[in-house]
């Protein structure tokens, strides 16, 4: 296996080409070639025709270490605002996220850019969904979107939860309106169609099996959420687009607006806040799906005080696990 070994010499970095053999119970490690202490300097495919056979199984991983670090190290270069919010290395990774999209990314053929954001896409419903218990896999939703093949044994409620998804994305991405309550209800609606008749806010009480949190009764529902803009309007200036985006994300799950679908509408919420801004938008990893609630629950303890509290204390644990999310979806997804 071909990888790129980093040694660190005082402030410097300096870059190997390295390959690992394994003969029997023993692994053999070879320097392939010095790569300096410049990867912006550091041509791939210069790499491949030279060490073609050695470089031919690791070529998307190596790609991949050497276009993210040349962004982030770019990134380090510049003077990148400090975040309450982010320590600095995680400010790095998501400026230079945010840097690789807006100028390599948004700079691609018009049809390079539909392919990619279609596969986020279906990865973001196949998730979204599963977390709210949807079985479809992500080869059946595949198949549903690229060739209108409908999976086998699985409810309309299913198929209709994914092209839900898809619609709703896709208008937004279309007409990028602002975020407000109106928004809210539009966008829960629209996934819910042909799934729950009960549309706009509920009007009755409810309890989250299996949750600690109380949703906000049902006559302050409304109250809620007007003080639930107030707090993002006067806060989106100040604070940095993805922890908006997060902290909005958990109190909106906290006041749980609707009958159902709340946590499949705050997660689209969460992701137009960051097209918004100018920022990708991630996706939240089925697999991980009990480290997320976890987090979520942690950051329950800042709301004891009130709804537009912010303890980091409590909400750290969640901004982090989603900053990961976001960081991995991002480069799994658009890197080219």
């Amino acid at each position: 296996m071909a990888y790129i070994h980093v040694k660190r010499v005082g402030e410097r970095k300096y870059y190997t080409l390295r390959i690992s053999v394994r003969d029997g119970k023993k692994v053999i490690i070879k320097d392939l070639c010095n790569l300096g202490s410049d990867i912006s300097k550091i041509d791939i495919d210069h790499l491949e025709k030279k060490y073609k056979e050695e470089i031919r199984k690791s070529y998307k991983t190596i790609k991949k270490f050497l276009d993210t670090n040349k962004y982030l190290e770019a990134m380090k270069k510049k003077r990148i605002k400090d975040s309450p919010y982010f320590i600095k290395e995680q400010m790095l990774n998501i400026e230079a996220i945010k840097h690789h999209y807006n100028h390599r990314f948004l700079r691609l053929d018009r049809l390079t850019q539909k392919e990619k954001l279609e596969s986020f896409l279906i990865n973001f419903a196949v998730n979204s969904t599963s977390i709210e218990g949807n079985t479809i896999t992500l080869k059946e939703a595949n198949k549903l979107f690229r060739e209108d093949i409908i999976p086998k044994n699985k409810t309309l409620r299913e198929v209709n939860d994914l092209t839900n998804t898809k619609k709703t994305v896709d208008y937004l991405e279309d007409s990028k309106p602002k975020i407000n309550i109106n928004l809210m209800i539009n966008i829960h609606d629209m996934l819910l169609e042909n799934i729950d008749q009960r549309k706009g806010l509920r009007d009755h009480d409810i309890h989250i099996f299996g949750q600690p949190f109380k949703p906000s009764p049902v006559r302050y529902v409304k109250a809620d959420l007007e003080l639930l803009m107030k707090w993002v309007n006067g806060n989106k200036k100040e604070m940095h687009p993805l922890a908006l985006a997060i902290i909005l994300h958990h109190k909106f799950e906290n006041i749980h607006p609707f009958s159902d679908g709340n946590g499949r509408t705050g997660r689209v919420i969460m992701n137009h806040i960051l097209k918004l801004a100018g920022y990708p938008p991630l996706v939240i990893s089925r697999r991980m799906r009990k480290e997320y609630l976890e987090a979520m629950n942690k950051a329950d303890i800042s709301l004891k005080k009130s709804l537009v509290n912010v303890d980091l204390r409590y909400y750290k644990g969640l901004l982090d696990f989603i900053y990961t999310q976001f960081k991995t979806s991002y480069w799994d997804t658009f890197l080219i």
